[in-house]
């Protein structure tokens, strides 16, 4: 029976599970870059705007001047109007794209360090398989064959320091 059971014991493997978000939002690195985001991205909302509020004020000065404008005067408005809407598209577009890649310059260096943490303690728990619940994918999570590790990558995180 001994000889039998011992096989199984060689094929045993260790399942992980741990909450990366809950680990990224405890960790000093992540509010001190949530806060520089903000920034950035109030930055990107002021400066957006306040373009807006000038193309409004040139178009309602337009609409009260249009009446006493010849045809020519009215369509060279117009146009300076359509370029100027046109440019604040394109800001709006250029923001939304610098404000991502300052996000990712934030938080890589934030992810990496967890990443290499659940490597570490993954490695030296023997673990096989190691599940992000945060991710939203795992439906069910049986405790007795899976372990939280969570606590234990926090752990390791401060370690690195």
């Amino acid at each position: 029976m001994l000889m039998l059971l011992a096989p199984m014991a060689t094929f045993a493997q260790k399942f992980g599970h741990v909450d990366t978000d809950a680990i990224v939002q405890s960790l000093p690195d992540y509010s001190r870059a949530k806060g520089e985001i903000e920034a950035v991205a109030k930055q990107y909302e002021n400066e957006l705007q306040a373009s807006q509020e000038e193309f409004q004020r040139q178009a309602d000065d337009y609409d009260k001047k249009k009446s006493s404008m010849n045809a020519t005067q009215q369509q060279e408005t117009e146009q300076k109007l359509q370029e100027m809407y046109a440019k604040i598209q394109q800001q709006a577009q250029q923001s939304q794209q610098e404000f991502q890649k300052a996000q990712q310059e934030k938080m890589q260096p934030i992810l990496n360090k967890v990443r290499t943490a659940i490597e570490t303690v993954a490695k030296s728990g023997g673990y096989v398989y190691v599940m992000d619940i945060s991710a939203g994918t795992v439906l069910y999570i049986n405790d007795t064959i899976s372990k939280d590790i969570t606590a234990e990558v926090k752990a390791q995180i401060a370690k690195m320091k």
